[in-house]
């Protein structure tokens, strides 16, 4: 029988109606589903830490480090949108993932290379975040501790129960099988960044007024408050949490993949949402980083929201960290879905015939719906859940561990692959114009993701001389 006319018939009954040209479920994203999922990943925790970075670099550097992060950002993301698809922007073979464009465009040991580094760094984003919300919470009882017993009360608690209960929500919310399934978990969470964003600028300006002025000064903490060694490796962990605070290219490829199928083309809604999200977050970040910086000057708190520059009104401040974790909660879910479709596409390659890893378990969930549980999926995603539950117990250091992701991940992710893959993709001459243009701008940003995690690594080492394992208290 006729192939097309079985197609033919297939179509009329509607049963590939809702499969796009590559033969997956159809995609339904658009540039604000894609919007949502960008604000998510990149309005985090690293907001939370900008008044500090602003601090170590002053009313001069601060502003201007922050906006060439900007346009590095986008610049390179709109780079690597167009490596979504290899060939025609609209009919050419798709994707799936970051280190399919890589291996499509580069090839050979680049694309281990690149996919160790982007999983590495995936795998430090989710300590990163539970350390994060763990501090929310904490804060959230010693706000009110603070109110019923007064400021001068140490308030100890220790991070680690929070933590556990982070992790336990984790585990629950790892079982969505894909990242397309997410989506109104990235629009809840893109509400919470909001939030608590929009809460610390608030109390940013009420301190300013408050204060009758802006405080810091043009070239950050002077020396004498800290010493030169301190000067210098702050200033470069600054740079490392305002590149943190911007990164979100490691799942950018991901993303895309969730929009649906020309026209218009995969590339030009991602350029758009891109485009729409950085300068939203960028005004965002502006704001709460400087305003942070105006209200308390040289004493910014590592973490805007949890240092405790604020004390009152206790009660919004409970909101704002509340709204924080909620927000942390999809923000995991965005980094490590790629992670997780990673391991278990692989183990299904691997063990095709295994029914651990092939088989999924039907849960009725009503009449007309169902949940299809994967034992594989339920051992391993708890397992990595728990993994990283237990380093952020044994490393619960904010500022030094932003500082250090966001540098690992920065000049690899966000600019050395982009920039080769368009090199290729375009046929970019070697030594023209354009190619050393690209090259200064790669070897410029390496050098500045080099300074960055050494100032962090100085950071991690002088928090370990003084701390206990497992008996972090605050």
């Amino acid at each position: 029988m006729d192939v097309s006319i079985d197609l033919g018939e297939q179509q009329s009954h509607g049963w590939l109606k809702n499969l796009d040209d590559d033969g997956r479920v159809r995609r339904t994203g658009t540039v604000w589903t894609a919007s949502a999922h960008i604000i998510t990943a990149v309005i985090g925790s690293g907001v939370l830490s900008l008044a500090w970075a602003i601090a170590q670099l002053g009313w001069v550097a601060g502003p201007v480090v922050m906006i060439l992060f900007s346009f590095v950002i986008y610049y390179t993301s709109t780079l690597l949108t167009d490596c979504y698809r290899t060939g025609d922007p609209i009919t050419g073979k798709r994707n799936y993932t970051y280190s399919d464009a890589v291996h499509a465009y580069l090839g050979g040991m680049k694309v281990k290379i690149c996919g160790l580094i982007q999983y590495l760094n995936l795998f430090g984003v989710a300590i990163g975040y539970t350390i994060a919300a763990s501090i929310s919470m904490m804060a959230i009882r010693r706000s009110n501790c603070f109110h019923e017993k007064g400021h001068k009360n140490p308030c100890h608690i220790s991070s680690n129960p929070y933590m556990i209960i982070f992790g336990v929500t984790e585990i629950i919310f790892s079982q969505i099988p894909d990242f397309d399934q997410i989506w109104w978990l990235s629009i809840v969470a893109a509400v919470m960044s909001f939030t608590y964003s929009s809460i610390g600028l608030a109390l940013g300006i009420i301190q300013v007024v408050a204060n009758g002025g802006f405080k810091g000064s043009l070239t950050g903490i002077s020396i004498g408050s800290v010493t030169q060694a301190q000067k210098i490796w702050h200033s470069l962990q600054a740079f490392g949490d305002i590149a943190f605070a911007y990164s979100y290219s490691i799942i950018l490829i991901e993303i895309q993949d969730t929009i649906k199928a020309p026209p218009p083309s995969e590339a030009k809604v991602m350029k758009k949402a891109t485009l729409f999200s950085v300068a939203v977050t960028t005004i965002f970040y502006m704001l709460c980083g400087c305003m942070g910086y105006a209200a308390f000057g040289d004493r910014a708190p590592g973490n805007l929201l949890t240092g405790f520059g604020f004390y009152n009104p206790f009660w919004l401040l409970d909101i704002a960290n509340a709204a924080i974790v909620i927000h942390l909660v999809g923000a995991y879910q965005v980094f490590c879905q790629p992670l997780f479709a990673f391991v278990e596409k692989w183990a299904n390659r691997t063990w095709p015939d295994s029914k651990f890893f092939a088989k999924d378990i039907r849960i009725p969930l009503g009449s007309t719906r169902s949940y299809k549980l994967n034992l594989f999926r339920l051992v391993w995603r708890t397992a990595f859940v728990v993994i990283t539950t237990v380093i952020s117990m044994l490393l619960p250091f904010f500022n030094d561990v932003v500082g250090l992701l966001g540098a690992l991940g920065f000049w690899p992710l966000t600019v050395y692959f982009p920039i080769e893959m368009y090199i290729v993709q375009k046929k970019v001459p070697r030594w023209s114009t354009r190619w050393v243009c690209l090259q200064i701008l790669s070897l410029a940003c390496l050098v500045i993701s080099i300074a960055a995690a050494a100032g962090s690594i100085a950071g991690v080492v002088n928090d370990l001389k003084i701390f206990r394992p497992f008996k972090s208290g605050y």
